[in-house]
């Protein structure tokens, strides 16, 4: 089992690196927004949802590599791409050239969060798929904190070229990452669905379960992939089930507000009436509130079940939600308006930020798995990508919707969690406990 965790923790490091990768922007998007005098939907569309619009691309393409060359080179690569987009995003001397980078960096980003949950869910028993599968979200909200932590050290570090140091740093862990996941083995499952490689999945697998065990799992895996051709698609009614639940989990993921808060957290604070210089710091503590009960989350996945901590995370988003539109229509005091932001934070971290990677992971087959997670992660890319592009529309400027008072987005996000409630009551079945194998029979029946 140590072999496992070793392996777990150290793909999971990727989610660290898209954590960071995907927030450190909220540090540079004013500084860059006055170094270029750029227009609100200049910034919206090439500097704050470029690097959104790559990982739509990484998702919903991230499959196709995780299936031809292996989950572990996809990793490797995705290290690369982390790499290249910290240090040209660093050096860039215009806007293009800077949404260029984080372009590519979030082609990393979203290949990551189809190579990471697939290898990881792939290499684990049922037993504890859902906590380690969850150490991508924990290391991802730690690369959140850190990216928050990092930006407020490095504001006044360089002047005018703090923004530049806090794109920077984070080549760094990415190269730290991308030695380590060369450590890795490939996922035994891969390589017997596409190299047919039985001794290599053995050698994997004899490190999780003993020989006896090891054997009626190949028999397992064998089984279950000879219930399908090679050349099984994956948008066919046969997976129409899996392909909702993807779907829907992602949609509400995404319409919670969550990567809303986390990208234009300073802005937000700001509006609220928190002191501009304080905004950094307090964005520390939406980082901090989210490590903490991500921390719960990742240890209660695999007691209580995914559906119990989707009703515990829909309830708190609902009154969370609530609130803080009623704070900011009301102009009730930051503190208290802040209050239930870290409250709505905490409400994610324990239940769509717990769960969604594991889940997704969990409902497709064996061959088409990393199709299928290209799909659940494609669509939690595209809402990400159109909210953080239309965020500036609503918020900026003379002209911006809701500039002066932003209660009616929180109030319009209350109501999507209402129904993400409704969806885990009638439609969201519970994965804890089974082997993928068990559980393409429980779902496709």
């Amino acid at each position: 089992m140590k072999a496992v965790q070793k392996w777990s923790v150290t793909v999971a490091l990727a989610g660290f690196l898209f954590g960071f990768d995907t927030v450190v922007i909220s540090g540079a998007n004013l500084p860059v927004k006055e170094l270029w005098n750029l227009s609100p939907w200049f910034h919206g569309l090439f500097i704050m949802s470029m690097a959104l619009w790559g990982t739509v691309l990484g998702s919903l393409t991230g499959g196709i590599p995780c299936d031809k060359f292996g989950r572990k080179k996809t990793l490797f690569w995705i290290g690369i791409l982390y790499f290249a987009s910290a240090l040209g995003s660093a050096l860039s001397p215009d806007p293009y050239l800077f949404s260029f980078f984080r372009f590519i960096g979030g082609v990393g980003v979203g290949a990551s969060s189809v190579a990471a949950p697939t290898y990881i869910s792939e290499i684990t028993t049922a037993s504890n798929r859902g906590k380690l599968v969850a150490l991508y979200q924990f290391n991802l909200v730690l690369g959140i904190l850190i990216a928050f932590f990092s930006n407020y050290l490095l504001e006044g570090f360089q002047g005018e070229n703090d923004w530049r140091w806090m794109m920077g740093v984070e080549a760094i862990p990415a190269f730290l990452y991308t030695v380590l996941v060369m450590t890795v083995p490939e996922s035994p499952r891969w390589l017997l669905h596409k190299k047919k490689d039985e001794k290599a999945a053995f050698a994997v697998l004899n490190q999780v379960y003993d020989k006896l065990q090891t054997q009626r799992k190949i028999d397992s895996i064998k089984t279950e992939l000879a219930k399908t051709t090679d050349d099984v698609k994956l948008f066919t009614a046969r997976f129409k089930k899996p392909l909702i639940l993807a779907f829907l989990i992602a949609f509400f993921n995404q319409v919670s507000g969550i990567n809303f808060i986390l990208y234009y957290a300073p802005e937000i604070l700001v509006k609220a009436g928190l002191a501009t210089e304080d905004s950094l710091l307090n964005s520390i503590s939406i980082g901090v509130v989210n490590l903490v009960f991500t921390f719960v989350g990742v240890g209660l996945i695999d007691r209580l079940g995914r559906r119990t901590l989707m009703f515990i995370g829909s309830f708190g988003y609902i009154i969370s939600l609530v609130t803080v539109a009623w704070c900011f229509y009301s102009g009730a005091s930051s503190a208290v308006l802040l209050t239930f932001i870290l409250i709505f934070i905490a409400s994610h971290a324990v239940g769509q930020g717990a769960v969604i990677w594991v889940f997704i992971s969990e409902v497709f087959p064996n061959k088409v798995r990393a199709y299928g997670q290209s799909w659940g992660t494609g669509t939690h890319w595209v809402f990400a990508a159109l909210i953080t592009l239309l965020t500036p529309v609503f918020l900026d400027g003379e002209n911006g919707i809701f500039k002066d008072n932003p209660w009616p987005i929180f109030a319009f996000f209350a109501f999507m969690m209402f129904l993400q409630l409704l969806f885990t009551k009638f439609m969201m079945p519970e994965t804890k406990g089974i082997s993928l194998e068990e559980l393409e029979e429980k779902i496709l029946g």
